[in-house]
């Protein structure tokens, strides 16, 4: 049963997803500053929560501060570092054939691990949404995958990311072109996984029943949030249409129009 959107005045703790929420490619929605401002007035804590790996966290403050809000490395909780906290538990000296971004290279180096672009070399396949992508970058991935055994694993499932003007491939649409040639899917680590928002609640001891997930797209943040135990929120200003939220098994405690609903209960 979808919940009141009141639900929101027990909220300490907000993940935002931030392309399709927050934000429009370049183009800041008007009620973001006052929303966040008011969340931090409060009492309460937000937390900017992606699955768009092309850019590092340093990035995304350079990006933020931009746009206007003053932001730090401690407001962000991403797929690249999800990505690297599960590459240390489990292949901690792998050498990684990285699909994607300098960014994100440059991010698993500053984790410790060592980046190949050697076929022979690589230990695992680390996959991204690679805005610098090459057919030599898909050649390769393919060369590895059907030649010899190696981790595989892919920093989120978006299919799309969205832009001013519509919608670009994102990292699962990539995923899908390699398993049209290779017939090999790999291990995904964000969004819709809930370690991102769990990691989040045990990092400021904030409990389920007072955090909130909110994000456009029903297949990453909703489901993320639903498996974390968390309010999920869908805004319907990014990617989510009206059919895709009726057609979905998935289903979100709330669905808004955009998070100004949320700054207007605040507010309230």
């Amino acid at each position: 049963m979808m919940k009141d959107i009141d639900a929101v005045k027990n909220i300490r703790l907000f993940l935002f997803d931030m392309d399709g929420t927050l934000y429009i490619g370049n183009r800041l929605f008007d009620f973001t500053k006052e929303l966040l401002e008011k969340i931090r007035e409060s009492g309460s804590r937000y937390l900017f929560m992606t699955n768009n790996s092309s850019k590092s966290v340093d990035d995304y403050v350079k990006k933020l501060k931009g746009l206007g809000i003053n932001a730090v490395r401690d407001d962000f909780i991403t797929s690249s570092q999800a990505t690297a906290l599960y590459l240390k538990e489990n292949r901690p000296n792998d050498r990684l054939y990285v699909c994607g971004t300098e960014s994100l290279k440059e991010e698993l180096r500053g984790e410790g691990f060592i980046i190949t672009e050697s076929i022979e070399d690589t230990d695992c396949i680390v996959m991204g949404f690679d805005t610098e992508l090459t057919f030599k970058k898909l050649e390769d991935l393919c060369k590895i995958l059907l030649s010899k055994k190696v981790g595989y694993i892919a920093t989120n499932p978006d299919l799309v990311c969205p832009t001013e003007y519509g919608s670009v491939p994102d990292c699962g649409s990539v995923c899908e072109m390699i398993y049209n040639a290779t017939k090999m899917r790999p291990i995904v680590i964000g969004k819709p996984q809930p370690e991102m928002p769990l990691i989040a609640m045990k990092k400021y001891g904030v409990d389920k029943a007072e955090t909130a997930v909110i994000g456009d797209r029903i297949y990453t943040d909703i489901k993320s949030g639903i498996a974390a135990g968390a309010l999920s929120i869908l805004v319907m200003s990014g990617e989510c249409d009206r059919q895709t939220l009726d057609n979905s098994d998935i289903k979100p405690d709330l669905v808004i129009d955009s998070a100004k609903e949320i700054l207007d209960i605040l507010k309230s």
